[in-house]
């Protein structure tokens, strides 16, 4: 999930921060502390560090009303409408969600030597490895049903040495810790928190956060949240916008970065800004000799194979879609930007109908990012027959479909660009029946599309009956270069459940970054990933609590938090029947 940090890129405008910036001289002594600490740190054992983690646990529980209100009231969402329900996913759930897997894979660490992977590890016909990381209890599955996820591991990788490859920050002769700082993200709560605690506790480094100027109100509540980890000097908070994120990327003292935002983001802190920046990328020039870590958006696809679709599974996917659209109303890097069908598919005009139906009961939401105003302008002039969907609101934008693409205009703004408001788009491919329009979909999206991040198939059950179908949906897990692939769930859920790798494909260089390097999250410390496949059942019941169409969102999403933090038989009871009135 991104967002672009306030570094003077052009994508993104400048954002006005709630805190005053950090002063050059406390930032300084914050990294001196901090720097003092980091062997300290390293040394700190995984017993103790789920000591920690608990502690943590606990108190972000203890701030997470608060927590969303503020989210809720800087994003002009009602509290009591069924949309704030996202906040409570998107922000504390997740969060306590990882950093209770987090705990847990640390106390195997502690046990074992190594995280216990809760499923298989197979070998694939293509030699890679994959380790079915989910369901990892049977809380997971009762609450995803049919749900389940893999680990798929680099080229190389054996199912025998796939333990060595685990918790490498804890083996004998591991590297040591570092000071790291972390630019945090503006449009969903949870990334930086989690982004930071990927740096302490999975690749045992301190940390420097900075608090992204768009939601910097956050930073005191995550302030309290990591007291325990404050009050240790292995993590400090620091405030500003663009002149203290130059500041901080260039001192000396900062020995890597971790960003989310986007890829302009990423080139102006490796390479500078302006001509000289743009001079220093085409000669492969870095500016700035650190590591630096990113996600950084993504033009995210939805494949939809055409299959023997009834009308109630026209109206249960157009949800599906219109939710991973408005959600956050459009400010995710994992939101659909490319609907991506079968030009002959009898049931085509019915899904978009479907979904321009139920935009258009969809309430405008307040354009809080900075910036959209001006990308949702710039995508409609190069396409004036863009649909649009619901009222202008206040500080709002409607929402935008904009179908029937040519597929072979590659130097399409919708292909190439990262709308980050609430904008998608459609497109059609001619096949002859759905196994060649899967391949054909498959190099579509490897090829024209920008970005490697995540990935969506919808595909009806009859359909993979078919065995042509099931083969080419196989091959296409394979084949797309991305860094999360879901099928029939949107490829966010890579992002929630923990123990799943969130980031880019590998393998991009620093000229050519598409949607970043490295992965946050998995909970369960592989160093070598490739990409997390999650497969989930075509439709579900009762309604998803992230569905835009679910009526007690509000009231699951507080719930569900508090599961996360520490599940039970009564709370899962709570939930299920707030769930039945969705």
């Amino acid at each position: 999930m991104t967002s672009s940090l306030a570094q003077g890129i052009p994508r993104h405008s400048e954002a006005r921060s709630a805190i005053p910036a950090t002063s050059r001289a406390r930032m300084d002594a914050a990294i001196g502390l901090l720097a003092a600490r980091r062997r300290a740190w390293a040394a700190v054992g995984p017993a103790e560090r789920v000591a920690l983690l608990d502690v943590v646990l606990a108190d972000l529980l203890a701030v997470s009303d608060e927590w969303v209100a503020a989210s809720l009231l800087h994003k002009g969402v009602d509290p009591d409408s069924p949309a704030s329900g996202e906040e409570w996913i998107a922000g504390p759930m997740i969060a306590l969600r990882n950093i209770r897997l987090l705990r847990n894979a640390l106390a195997d660490v502690a046990r074992l030597g190594v995280p216990r992977v809760p499923g298989p590890v197979w070998t694939r016909d293509d030699g890679r490895v994959s380790a079915v990381v989910f369901p990892v209890s049977h809380w997971d599955r009762l609450f995803y049903s049919g749900v389940t996820a893999e680990v798929w591991m680099q080229p190389g990788v054996d199912a025998a040495g796939l333990g060595d490859t685990q918790a490498v920050a804890y083996r004998d002769g591991r590297a040591p810790s570092q000071l790291v700082l972390v630019l945090g993200a503006g449009n969903v709560s949870s990334i930086g928190p989690l982004d930071a605690l990927y740096k302490l506790f999975v690749e045992n480094h301190v940390v420097l956060y900075k608090a992204h100027p768009v939601n910097d109100y956050l930073g005191p509540l995550m302030e309290r949240a990591f007291k325990c980890l404050v009050d240790r000097d292995v993590l400090r908070i620091v405030y500003g916008g663009a002149a203290e994120g130059e500041y901080l990327c260039r001192h000396p003292g900062v020995e890597s970065i971790h960003v989310t935002g986007s890829d302009k983001t990423y080139e102006a802190i490796v390479f500078g800004a302006g001509p000289e920046g743009e001079r220093r990328k085409a000669e492969r020039r870095p500016a700035l000799i650190k590591p630096v870590s990113a996600e950084l958006g993504n033009v995210s696809p939805v494949i939809v194979v055409p299959g023997p679709w009834s009308a109630a599974d026209v109206r249960y996917q157009a949800a599906n879609l219109v939710s991973m659209l408005t959600n956050n109303a459009g400010f995710n890097c994992n939101a659909t930007r490319v609907i991506v069908q079968h030009a002959a598919w009898p049931q085509r005009a019915a899904l978009l109908d479907a979904v321009r139906a139920l935009l258009a009961r969809v309430p405008a939401r307040r354009a809080y990012y900075p910036g959209a105003t001006g990308r949702d302008s710039a995508f409609r002039a190069a396409h004036p027959q863009s649909e649009r969907f619901g009222q202008d609101v206040d500080g709002g934008l409607p929402w935008t479909l904009v179908p029937g693409l040519d597929p072979g205009e590659r130097g399409d703004i919708c292909f190439h660009t990262e709308a980050f408001c609430g904008l998608f788009a459609e497109t059609a491919l001619d096949a002859a029946d759905a196994a060649e329009f899967i391949a054909r979909a498959v190099a579509f999206c490897n090829e024209t599309l920008w970005g490697t991040l995540n990935a969506t198939i919808v595909v009806h059950p009859r359909s993979l009956a078919e065995p042509g179908v099931r083969e080419a949906v196989e091959r296409a897990i394979g084949d797309l270069r991305y860094g999360s692939v879901s099928i029939n769930h949107w490829s966010a859920i890579s992002y929630a459940l923990g123990v799943t790798t969130w980031g880019a494909f590998p393998g991009h260089a620093p000229d050519d970054i598409q949607s970043g390097s490295g992965v946050v999250h998995n909970a369960l410390m592989f160093s070598r990933p490739e990409k997390s496949v999650v497969r989930a059942p075509f439709r579900v019941w009762p309604t998803p609590p992230w569905f835009v169409t679910n009526r007690v969102a509000h009231r699951l999403g507080r719930q569900l938090a508090r599961f996360e933090a520490r599940p039970g038989p009564w709370k899962a009871l709570g939930i299920f029947a707030t769930a039945l009135r969705g």
